[in-house]
């Protein structure tokens, strides 16, 4: 895929919580997985270990932020982090809070679904605090 065509480089779907000039988180509502958020790399980078060292500690240090925030929003059962980039090979990672009802769980949620699952409501300020509780956790 080139430069040229990838969506994480050409449009930001979803809303954006949070972004600074290195990364942008974003919150996909148009998901079975209420709460589910990418952290996607600002330039147009491949793989995690083509980023310099302090570039890799603050890319972990947004995605520990974006964990955080959501298991205190939302307190799910668990979290599920994943940098996969085979569909698009731009480097992002998926910050997922999973629930024992969902309809995936306890596979990941690109496998087959187990079962219809409940689909959480996510609070009507879920936007809100989020990008409150990372603007403090990153300034």
């Amino acid at each position: 895929m080139s430069e040229n065509a990838c969506p994480y480089c050409e449009q930001n779907s979803g809303t954006v919580l949070w972004a600074e000039q290195r990364c942008r988180v974003i919150h996909i509502a148009d998901t079975p997985f209420s709460g589910l958020c990418r952290v996607v790399w600002s330039s147009h980078v491949r793989e995690f270990t083509d980023l310099g060292d302090a570039d890799r500690s603050h890319l972990m240090r947004v995605v520990a932020a974006v964990e955080r925030g959501l298991r205190d929003v939302l307190v799910p059962d668990k979290m599920n982090l994943a940098s996969l980039g085979t569909a698009v090979p731009h480097l992002h990672w998926h910050v997922i809070p999973r629930w024992a009802d969902d309809s995936h769980y306890p596979e990941p949620v690109w496998a087959a679904a187990q079962r219809k699952g409940v689909v959480r409501a996510l609070p009507t300020d879920f936007a809100a605090q989020m990008k409150g509780r990372l603007e403090a956790a990153l300034g």
